[in-house]
């Protein structure tokens, strides 16, 4: 090997984010996923010129070309380190639908891929390009594990291969050659120094080895996931629930669609012309949307003739919300370099008050709960995050699912992280994207986790489920589709 291109000795992995690989089991894969769905190109869809897009755009994001390396030992954390092997067709593949192509055989698709642990021998990622979609669209569907994305040094694949406008030049191919990937005894050397100038981080490393890793790196998290405000009054055990019974690593996949409109109206109805003689009251899209996932949530457990009595909640941890920290909005989406989102996503639990029969009685209770956050400074507005430079909601949905798996399965039933995506269109290779589905990962135990993000005036959801425990998953779906039909009508019309 040239003088040139001498070892390289590695970015360690933070305490933090190899939780995420000694978290990892057999029935919880610890990857977040992304389905974007687009418009085929007139003329057809180029996969290996959207392949050459793809590995344009990870040039500027290091990690996407190195994997992680063991220290003999476990002396030290791991450390990151060029893949000497690295194969772009390995990570970006392609699949194809038979007919019809509609979106119950893509969700199926999606749950399959899903299921699968990415391979710890290569990067941590994969993307799929899948053509045979019905209407003239195509759809990449991504995994990113938790151990990579930590919104600083590295960002969702999602964020970085999207543009605002639909022509943008190709960027120069730049030549790269791996490091040489340090040898045993190097780590070694390089763990030594490290326990002199990073004693704490030691003692980290040595309760992995010698105490139950999953109790380590679920406190770990704990302190980065700290929650705020509500969830202090709310952080005992979580009632039983059909919502934590997961146990196998299967999984169902349901993508729904709706109108961003309708919640706007509900807000907007809620502050005008208060329904059933209550007082006026401010209240977000975020509480719409909660209050709707409640109503959801309360017709499903109907459906299923689950005991929902007047007191009924389902504990719900949301970790979406960004410090105010963030930047000014109005990022440039154009440029090929990989926006900085950082660590801003801290996280509450809310109850959502599945036992209360009237839709605009939930939704008070709701705006209720999430007005103590809001009233802690911590919250900033859904404008000021779609602005941020690149796509964000991919990597900040990474983010949330990364707190979500700091704290104990025990607090809560139901994960939702709820990102706002800018109102515009985007692209990819100038592809139209039409709709994007966030897949969060489930944590032991847990059944049904939901994602969803605001784009381009619509709101799309994707919940993710374990296949025995939620055989009834499209169920869920309907019940979100008319539950915020009902609220809609309770609310009635906007004046003027």
């Amino acid at each position: 090997m040239p003088e040139s291109n001498p070892p390289s000795s590695g970015d360690r992995l933070s305490t933090a984010d190899v939780s995420f690989l000694y978290l990892e089991q057999p029935t919880t894969a610890m990857h977040v996923g992304t389905v974007m769905v687009f418009r085929t190109p007139d003329g057809g869809l180029d996969v290996e010129r959207l392949m050459r897009h793809i590995g344009s755009r990870i040039v500027y994001v290091p990690r996407y070309r190195q994997r992680v390396k063991q220290v003999p030992g476990r002396l030290a954390n791991p450390v990151w380190v060029d893949d000497d092997q690295f194969d772009l067709s390995y990570h970006v593949r392609r699949s194809a639908l038979p007919r019809p192509g509609d979106d119950e055989q893509l969700a199926d698709l999606v749950a399959r891929l899903q299921s699968r642990p990415l391979d710890r021998r290569r990067p941590l990622w994969e993307v799929y390009v899948v053509e045979g979609l019905s209407d003239g669209r195509f759809a990449l569907v991504s995994k990113v594990h938790q151990a990579l994305v930590d919104g600083e040094s590295t960002v969702d694949i999602g964020q970085v291969v999207l543009d605002s406008v639909p022509d943008v030049e190709p960027v120069a191919e730049l030549p790269w050659a791996p490091r040489r990937s340090p040898n045993g005894v190097q780590l070694v050397l390089d763990a030594v120094a490290d326990s002199v100038s990073r004693p704490g981080e030691v003692l980290d490393v040595v309760r992995h080895n010698v105490s139950n890793l999953r109790d380590v790196g679920m406190g770990t998290l704990r302190t980065a996931g700290r929650v705020a405000g509500f969830a202090r009054r709310l952080s005992g055990v979580a009632p039983a629930s059909p919502l934590t019974t997961g146990t196998t690593p299967h999984r169902r996949f349901a993508m729904v669609d709706t109108d961003l409109e309708d919640y706007r109206v509900i807000r907007a109805a809620m502050l005008e012309a208060p329904a059933a003689g209550l007082r006026p009251h401010a209240v977000t899209v975020n509480d719409v949307i909660l209050s709707v996932l409640a109503g959801a949530l309360r017709a499903w457990l109907l459906t299923r003739a689950e005991p929902v009595g007047t007191g009924s909640v389902v504990r719900t941890l949301v970790p979406m919300s960004v410090r105010d920290d963030v930047g000014p909005p109005g990022g440039d989406l154009s440029r090929p370099a990989a926006p900085e989102v950082g660590n801003r996503v801290t996280s509450f639990l809310i109850d959502l008050p599945t036992g209360e029969a009237s839709p605009v009685m939930r939704l008070h209770q709701v705006a209720y709960q999430t007005r103590a956050h809001r009233d802690a400074g911590r919250a900033v507005d859904a404008a000021a995050i779609a602005g941020m430079a690149g796509f964000a909601p991919p990597t900040l949905h990474s983010l949330g699912a990364r707190v979500a798996a700091g704290l104990s399965r025990r607090m809560f039933h139901l994960v939702v992280t709820n990102v706002p995506g800018p109102q515009h269109a985007l692209y990819a290779d100038g592809c139209e994207l039409l709709s994007t589905y966030p897949v969060i990962p489930l944590a032991d135990g847990q059944s049904l986790s939901i994602g969803l993000t605001s784009y381009a005036g619509r709101v799309f959801y994707g919940l993710n489920a374990d296949r025995e425990a939620l055989p009834d998953l499209d169920v869920v779906g309907s019940c979100i589709r008319d539950a915020l039909a009902e609220l809609r009508a309770a609310v009635g019309p906007v004046a003027g």
